[in-house]
């Protein structure tokens, strides 16, 4: 069984930071990358930041140069580095293995290879 398991989230103060942990388990090939996605109330669910098995990295533009996504290969965890908060990055931060590599290449995605964690809340306000 595939689980995803986020934690790091909770309340900030603006320009504060936080750093977010996913961990994967039940994947027992190569995850080709892995990612993070936020979902704010009233808004579709969007790309912040991901990573490939080679560390290629992708960042949403509002996130460049505060955020900083990294991983541990050995035990399938990504990590999220948040710094310099403000309240639009308020939402529900979800993790994501794309094991085959679909959606980062855009492919139709199967979805026996693409799963997400149950997402962990990250507020910021004062």
């Amino acid at each position: 069984q595939v689980r995803l398991v986020e934690s790091g989230g909770g309340w900030v103060q603006p320009g504060g930071s936080l750093r977010l942990s996913c961990e994967a388990s039940g994947i027992f090939s190569e995850i080709f990358a892995m990612g993070w996605y936020r979902q704010a109330p009233g808004k579709q669910r969007e790309l912040v930041a991901v990573i490939t098995s080679v560390d290629t990295t992708n960042y949403a533009d509002s996130v460049k140069d505060r955020f900083t996504i990294s991983r541990v290969y050995g035990k399938n965890t990504v990590f999220l580095e948040m710094n310099s908060l403000n309240a639009e990055d308020t939402g529900v931060y979800y993790c994501n293995a794309d094991v085959t590599g679909s959606r980062w290449y855009g492919y139709r995605i199967p979805a026996d290879s693409d799963y997400w964690g149950q997402g962990t809340q990250v507020t910021v306000s004062s």
